[in-house]
Parts: structure tokens; sequence; C-alpha cells
């Protein structure tokens, strides 16, 4: 599997391009942003199944490369930063990002979301709930075979993890989902350290719908969706 790591510390990357290599990774790296554009452009070799891309490079900010890299790949996207805040963790999401890992990390969990996010990768758009109609819900209209998603007639863009959770909420409205139900249907896996990576993903969808209410956090238990009344 081949992975792209975007880092301009050499001896950061040294280290952590060893730790990859012993887990199976052909890791490629790159010190700047435009090393990691250009390490993108179509070749002959065999694709990255994942980037690794830290936030503070010298050229570009991590998220102007991440945008970049959006619009011309598919490619999935995991940022390293030592940024913790929420507002960071979804700016980042909302870029397209697939995956959020802050300084200092545990290598486990780096392993365990990178293979998490290649799994997905390898499995096409991965559209989670299988799409079969479209839903509205109030304000809220849901094409789930197109996964398009506006409010008031407004289109609103959704990364494939927001599209995904929204969908499988929606489609049970009133129902309580619990965490480790979504995150195996949504993100794939039962590794628990996907939780904080969902609660970013639900502030996310709260924030880009405007509607706060629409999805309802159950305490201990999880989520669900409350269908707007207009």
């Amino acid at each position: 599997m081949r992975l792209l790591l975007v880092e301009d510390d050499d001896h950061v990357a040294a280290a952590l391009s060893a730790v990859l290599a012993r887990h199976g990774f052909q890791v490629v790296h790159a010190r700047s942003g435009e090393e990691a554009l250009q390490a993108l452009l179509p070749a002959e070799k065999e694709p990255f199944s994942v980037v690794l891309l830290d936030l503070g490079l010298p050229d570009q900010d991590g998220y102007e490369v991440c945008g970049k890299i959006r619009k011309r790949s598919a490619i999935p996207v995991i940022m390293v930063t030592a940024r913790a805040d929420v507002r960071s963790r979804i700016h980042g999401l909302n870029l397209g990002a697939d995956d959020y890992v802050v300084k200092p990390y545990d290598t486990g969990e780096l392993l365990a979301r990178i293979h998490a996010v290649a799994r997905r990768g390898q499995s096409g758009e991965d559209t989670g709930p299988t799409p079969l109609a479209a839903l509205r819900l109030g304000p809220v209209h849901i094409e789930l075979p197109t996964r398009r998603v506006s409010v008031d007639g407004q289109e609103v863009q959704l990364t494939r993890k927001e599209f995904d959770l929204l969908a499988l909420l929606a489609q049970r409205p009133g129902v309580v989902f619990r965490r480790e139900q979504i995150i195996s249907e949504v993100w794939r896996t039962s590794w628990e350290g996907t939780g904080r990576t969902l609660e970013v993903h639900v502030a996310s969808l709260r924030s880009k719908l405007r509607l706060p209410a629409l999805i309802e956090t159950v305490r201990g238990v999880g989520y669900r969706l409350v269908p707007p009344s207009a």
C-alpha cells in the first residue's frame, strides 16, 4: 500500500516512515505542499492509498493543500496537526479531509486511522446507507441516489462521511442510533477511537445545515434525528 507522507521535518518523517514501512506501507515523502501536489499528478505508478498531511508546511497552509488535493482527487486524506480545537477539525473536514489526528498521537491510533480510511477508499465512494430514494424532513431535502442535500431549496455541500451520517439518521427519524452502531455503519470499523471523529462530524452537520436541533445527542447512548416542524 502506497502512502504519501507530507511532512517538512525530516527527523519526524524518517521516524514515521520507518514505523509505517514495518507495517507494510510504501512511503513517499513530500516536504512541502507543492511537492505533495506534484507527487499526486497522474502517473503510471501505483496510486496512493492515503495521504498523511501535516498542516504546518513551509510553502502553503496545510488546509489549502487539502483543498487542492480534494479538487483533483478522491484519495483519502488524514490531517495531522497540533491544533486540537473542534473548529480546526471541522474546518479540515469541510475542506474534504477524511480524518484528523492531533499531535502527540499514539502510533497504534494513527495506524488504525490509516487502515480505516484506506479501506473506505478501496471500496469506492462508500455510500454507507443504500441509496433508495429522496427524503424530505421539513426544510431538509436529501437525495440519496445523487447524494445531494438542500435546506429551503439551497444546496448544502457535505463531505462523504457527513452525507453518510445524515442519510443513516434520516432514514429512521426519531430512532436513537448507538454511537457504536453509527461508527460501524458509516466508518466501517469498530475501533472506539473513531468516536471523536463522530462528534466532529455531528457538529459540522449542525453548523452546515444551520439546524442545531436536527441531530439530538442522547447522552450516554448516541444520536437521533429530530424532524423539523417546517
